[in-house]
């Protein structure tokens, strides 16, 4: 299986790992595939076999499941943006009471831990404003 190598996916896989070693280790850190990136008809036909299999466009990259809380991290590259299908995933999970952040490092996200109220064992690196 050949590696896919995005500065997108290697700030995530960067993530997870930083994840694994902050959380307890009872936490869960999951990602869920939700969309097929082959094109053409098979593509098509796979994407469709995962929407009836549950699949909600827009859905975030990583689900942290720790202490009885939920939160939803979208990973960005530095200049990534959302999709509209990410905004209103974004919307309806918060306006439900679960948290969601935007991260484009693994300080953004160990930040999200913190500012969300989750027990870490790491503390994030906060820049100072000038």
């Amino acid at each position: 299986m050949n590696r896919r190598s995005t500065p997108e996916a290697d700030a995530q896989r960067a993530i997870v790992q930083a994840l694994r070693i902050a959380l307890p280790r009872d936490a869960i850190v999951h990602h869920c595939v939700n969309e097929v990136t082959e094109a053409g008809p098979r593509g098509a036909k796979r994407q469709s076999i995962l929407v009836g299999m549950g699949v909600h466009s827009g859905f975030a990259d990583l689900i942290v499941i720790s202490g009885g809380r939920v939160l939803f991290l979208e990973v960005k590259s530095e200049t990534g943006r959302l999709r509209k299908s990410q905004e209103v995933f974004r919307d309806t999970v918060c306006a439900q009471g679960f948290c969601w952040a935007l991260v484009r490092s693994v300080d953004d996200a160990l930040g999200a831990l913190a500012d969300n109220g989750f027990t870490s064992r790491v503390r994030p690196a906060r820049r100072v404003a000038p």
